[in-house]
């Protein structure tokens, strides 16, 4: 059971209102911070548990891999299809006769109750200190990452049924899962993704994203909303363009809110508040693993003071604690989040 101060501080966040602190969410991908809680601690798993309650992390959607230097030179691409995990070692689709001839996977029963079983072990395991958010994706970015860029980019003109035939199917597998949570209560919040954005702009042109990936997310969205459950949804980069789309169909937040992408967390604040929760936003390209200590508390200030008061901000890096990133800045981090985000907010 998650401990009742956490709950709390959580769901204060989820209905704008201010609970003790600034709730923390975050994605852990670092050997160093490992060592340095559970070092002693053979299983992964437990041990990763360890960093997280060290750090005073309240939600996370998963864990790196948190390679170390013996293994240096292992790779493998790991895709995330609509929440299940395959490890490729080259993608299937490399032409347009590939696109026309693939069939996608679809979720089996037994697959969806693997799935299941497999949020409610991890929401055990990280409990009573860190609320585990299950999550699946909505198939947009599953399908181009079976065939790259530059061939999903061909397909929109020369094979434009068969992409969509092959996003349907990956949808639909995403709102399999969502159904599965929502019937099972499991969460109150569930996160859902497709990378839809560059730094500076969509991927793709705003009319093909609301033909497409609009539905998408509407059918992984739609079961959770009917259980009152608060959807979380991600996308690297400028998303501006497709946002207010996005609202529309139901998202609840938004993740990670990149700065150096455009995404000015304050600006969303003031024109969504009471509509859109803000998740994430102290950058990780450049402040977390290059900048000074200083220079991070100073991120974590300023992060909070724009977007923490009134609730309906849960605060965190601008998508993950890399590997590059130095412990101390991670230390920092988290005791600057704790030190300056406890309301009333005063800074």
């Amino acid at each position: 059971m998650l401990d009742k101060e956490v709950y709390d501080r959580i769901m204060a966040a989820l209905n704008f209102e201010e609970g003790d602190r600034v709730p923390i969410w975050d994605y852990i991908d670092n050997r160093a911070v490992y060592r340095y809680f559970a070092d002693d601690e053979p299983d992964y798993l437990k041990g990763m548990v360890k960093v997280y309650h060290g750090l005073g992390i309240d939600l996370c959607r998963g864990f790196g891999a948190s390679f170390d230097e013996s293994q240096e030179g292992q790779n493998g691409e790991n895709w995330m299809i609509s929440g299940m995990t395959r490890w490729l070692t080259k993608r299937p689709i490399n032409s347009l006769e590939d696109l026309r001839g693939y069939q996608p996977h679809e979720l089996t029963e037994e697959e969806v109750e693997r799935w299941l079983q497999h949020q409610k072990n991890m929401q055990k395991a990280f409990e009573p200190y860190t609320m585990w958010v299950p999550g699946a994706g909505c198939g947009f970015d599953a399908t181009y990452m079976l065939m790259g860029l530059e061939l999903f980019s061909y397909a929109i003109y020369e094979a434009r049924e068969h992409l969509e035939r092959i996003m349907w199917t990956l949808s639909e597998n995403g709102a399999k899962l969502a159904r599965a949570a929502a019937k099972e209560r499991l969460c109150p919040i569930f996160f859902t993704w497709s990378d839809i954005a560059y730094k500076d702009k969509l991927m793709v042109s705003p009319e093909f994203l609301r033909q497409t990936f609009i539905p998408c997310l509407r059918k992984v969205v739609e079961p959770l909303k009917e259980a009152g459950i608060k959807v979380i949804f991600h996308s690297d980069g400028n998303v501006m363009e497709i946002l207010d789309d996005m609202i529309e169909v139901g998202i609840d937040g938004l993740n990670p809110i990149e700065p150096l992408a455009g995404m000015d967390i304050g600006y969303l604040k003031k024109r969504y508040y009471g509509r859109l929760i803000l998740v994430g936003n102290v950058d990780c390209s450049q402040v977390l693993p290059l900048g000074t200590p200083e220079e991070v508390v100073e991120a974590v200030k300023g992060c909070i003071r724009v977007a923490s008061p009134g609730g309906g901000h849960l605060i965190g890096s601008s998508s993950e604690i890399v590997p590059a990133t130095p412990l101390e800045n991670i230390l920092v981090f988290y005791d600057a989040i704790k030190r300056y985000g406890r309301y009333p907010i005063r800074l």
